[in-house]
């Protein structure tokens, strides 16, 4: 019989992205058949009765990939402690347990994959997968090409140093501008922190890209299945 790590079996079941089954498991929200399990390492197979906070969940057997044209004003989780509005509420209509890849923040809107897919998202996430995120901003002022310098070179943000990025001014106001940013990290609000830390700060965020997967004219609020090209794209972005 197939035994599977616990926090990859979570993930496996649409629960949560493998990286937050563990924080479940740390936080003593798991039992299997019956004891709390709060330590990681340990491993299961589907005569396992694995419960997360007292329900009992099982793999999902069909795989589901969707695009989101995530709105502001909800937050990029599937339950939130301060019963905000999440992601998961836009999804009318899918009937597998699904969590988001990676974050937006409450206020950033576009592009967000979900699935219940766990390999597929430890894959998207993991570090050393450098998958570029394309974000449109309108921000204060006009950078100056000694900013876009700095900005594509790296920034040094609180305790590290931002890998190399792409800023590209699209328009241009007597106040603002509407700029096209490229980076392949995914830290909080990085986008943000980088605008900020050279003076520009950020207005209204939106990521439109996601490696070679793209937002399109999908309406905000609406969401879509990715494509089998795209997911394919994505695993070997």
């Amino acid at each position: 019989m197939e035994m599977t790590r616990l926090q990859k079996y979570i993930a496996d079941c649409g629960v949560a992205s493998r990286r937050k089954a563990e924080e479940l498991i740390q936080q003593g929200s798991v039992k299997v058949n019956g004891i709390v399990v709060s330590e990681m390492g340990i491993k299961v197979s589907s005569s396992d009765r694995v419960e997360v906070n007292g329900s009992v969940i099982k793999p999902e057997s069909k795989k589901v990939y969707i695009l989101l044209n995530k709105p502001s004003g909800y937050v990029t989780t599937v339950k939130d402690q301060f019963r905000r509005p999440t992601v998961i509420d836009l999804l009318k209509g899918v009937d597998e347990r699904v969590f988001p890849v990676g974050r937006l923040d409450y206020e950033t809107t576009g592009l967000l994959v979900l699935t219940n897919d766990g390999d597929f998202t430890h894959k998207m996430t993991h570090p050393r997968h450098e998958i570029e995120k394309t974000y449109q901003a309108t921000i204060a002022g006009t950078p100056t090409k000694d900013e876009i310098h700095s900005f594509e070179s790296g920034l040094e943000i609180e305790d590290y140093v931002t890998s190399p990025a792409k800023l590209k001014i699209i328009s241009t106001k007597e106040r603002t501008c509407v700029i096209e940013v490229t980076i392949h990290e995914g830290r909080n609000r990085q986008v943000r922190k980088m605008c900020e830390a050279i003076g520009h700060p950020v207005l209204a965020l939106k990521r439109i890209s996601l490696g070679k997967v793209t937002l399109g004219n999908l309406p905000e609020g609406s969401w879509r299945e990715l494509t089998r090209d795209e997911v394919n794209s994505l695993r070997n972005s």
